[in-house]
């Protein structure tokens, strides 16, 4: 233990043992010969406590010598604070051990902390439950009017990400404010079609005036890129390859953009938020933008992707970028002179999670409780190395061309150990002509396969992989009469009625629409 851990752990244990006995520091500074400040500075480790001074203190807490030196390299924590060591939230919020140390030497206050802590989590489920439910009764009560079954009114659940896509669509995520900043850096640097990260590095460097360095994160983290503002310096994991590492490189130009200009307030104006966290969050969307409107310059971006008709994979060789960054510029390409396909984004993992969404045409997703299992973007899981497409047609009688590919990053050569996401663009059908992927067709309505937006809010009685029943139809089921689906809404004229067995439940829908027992 080094001489300044020394003093301050001498000074915890001194406060711990004046504490218990509830020995005030005046009275306990009067008795020891020496001012309440200086004792005070003791405590706290800040002063060298004299040996004299270290008996003397000791004799007047009843402490023996010997036991009270061997105690020293112990560090002892609270028992209810080192519980809190292993919580989520305190690893969020850096508390190490020695911080708690410090705690434990206010039994009081380590007490009270760990009760707040505690009552915070309980209130914490309480609460997630309470939303939980007044969302479900909320949907139940809702039949909602909008396309794809989006039921309208109080969104219980609306959590920051879902006002982040609010906030896109708003602006039909098309930002010219960072499409000319981007613009003018191309020019200022001389930019190639292919940017490199050498190139980045030197803007950042010459423009900013911020080092880049690269450096492993510490044991356990994941932190791919820190932007330090103070010291000017912008680290970087090696581990970062080259795609990647444009990427990051050009979100953090995006970053220190914004701030300079002072764009995000700009270009926020009065869009109102009901979550702390979402300027944060449209700020963290906006660099990302800017990301790929450095790497892809709209003006030749937009000349390619029509030479190529939208062909992704093509346009992820010609830039030089991944196939995610491609399909996200895709969906920028709002220019009032030069205005691309309209496209809905969807990034999905292998158990169906969606992490990222977007709607530029007019599709409505759900904010919770999953998607259709019969959506391209899921199904592409099945066949990862080939580009999946498919005409799906939605309940409400829109139909779109949807196609995905999915993206592996291994770690090590382990698939588990990195990630794989699939990535999936979709169109209105009649656009589908207009694109390299597209699927000839005679039939739509016969080719296109039936779809939906979620289980929840899916108007379909006869899909056979429905996981969940819908908030929609009066959840009832006839024990003597088995569809395909057990969770697909059981149709009038398809229940037992009077046969051999007597209903005990009739179905009392308020307004069944034509045979079904809708609510």
């Amino acid at each position: 233990m080094n001489e300044n851990a020394l003093n301050a752990n001498v000074g915890l244990k001194l406060r711990a043992l004046r504490l218990q006995r509830n020995i005030k520091q005046t009275d306990a500074a009067r008795e020891m010969g020496v001012s309440p400040a200086y004792l005070n500075l003791i405590e706290k480790g800040k002063r060298v406590m004299p040996f004299p001074l270290l008996w003397k203190a000791l004799r007047y807490y009843q402490q023996d010598p010997e036991q009270f030196m061997s105690s020293l390299g112990e560090g002892r924590v609270d028992e209810a604070l080192a519980k809190l060591l292993d919580e989520p939230l305190l690893k969020s919020l850096d508390i190490d051990r020695e911080s708690l140390q410090h705690l434990s030497a206010e039994p009081k206050l380590a007490g009270t902390v760990a009760a707040l802590f505690n009552l915070y989590k309980n209130t914490r489920t309480q609460l997630e439950n309470v939303m939980a439910q007044l969302s479900a009764e909320e949907k139940a009560r809702t039949s909602g009017s909008g396309s794809n079954g989006a039921s309208p009114g109080v969104r219980f659940d609306y959590s920051p990400f879902d006002e982040i896509t609010d906030f896109l669509e708003a602006h039909k995520n098309w930002f010219p404010e960072l499409e000319e900043q981007a613009e003018a850096l191309r020019r200022d640097f001389d930019l190639d079609r292919q940017v490199t990260s050498a190139q980045l590095i030197r803007m950042l460097e010459k423009r900013f005036g911020y080092r880049v360095e690269f450096e492993p994160p510490p044991e356990g983290s994941s932190v791919v890129r820190r932007i330090d503002a103070e010291n000017q310096l912008i680290s970087l994991s090696p581990t970062l390859t080259e795609q990647p590492l444009k990427f990051q490189l050009a979100a953090s130009v995006g970053l220190l953009t914004m701030d300079r200009e002072r764009l995000v307030e700009r270009i926020v104006g009065g869009f109102r938020m009901r979550h702390s966290e979402t300027l944060r969050l449209i700020k963290v969307n906006l660099a990302n933008y800017f990301a790929g409107a450095l790497m892809l310059s709209y003006g030749d971006f937009f000349k390619e992707v029509q030479r190529t008709r939208y062909d992704v994979e093509l346009l992820s060789n010609i830039f030089g970028t991944t196939y995610e960054t491609v399909a996200h510029r895709l969906c920028n390409l709002s220019d009032p002179q030069r205005l691309g396909i309209p496209f809905h984004f969807l990034r999905s993992d292998i158990a169906g999670n969606i992490s990222k969404r977007y709607s530029g045409t007019g599709i409505k997703f759900t904010s919770g409780g999953g998607s259709c299992a019969k959506w391209a973007v899921h199904l592409a899981f099945l066949n990862p190395s080939q580009l999946t497409r498919q005409y799906s047609a939605m309940a409400d009688g829109t139909t779109y061309f949807c196609f995905a590919k999915v993206q592996l990053q291994p770690i090590e050569g382990s698939i588990v150990r990195g990630t794989a996401y699939s990535i999936g663009l979709g169109t209105h059908a009649e656009n589908a002509k207009m694109l390299a992927y597209g699927l000839p067709t005679t039939d739509l309505k016969r080719d296109a396969v039936p779809s939906g937006i979620s289980c929840r809010f899916c108007e379909r009685t006869d899909c056979n992989q429905r996981a969940a029943a819908s908030y929609r139809f009066a959840f009832s089921f006839d024990e003597y009469t088995k569809k395909d689906c057990f969770f697909s809404p059981l149709l009038v004229h398809e229940a037992h009625k009077n046969g051999s067995h007597e209903r005990r439940h009739e179905p009392a829908p308020a307004t069944p629409p034509k045979d079904t027992v809708k609510r």
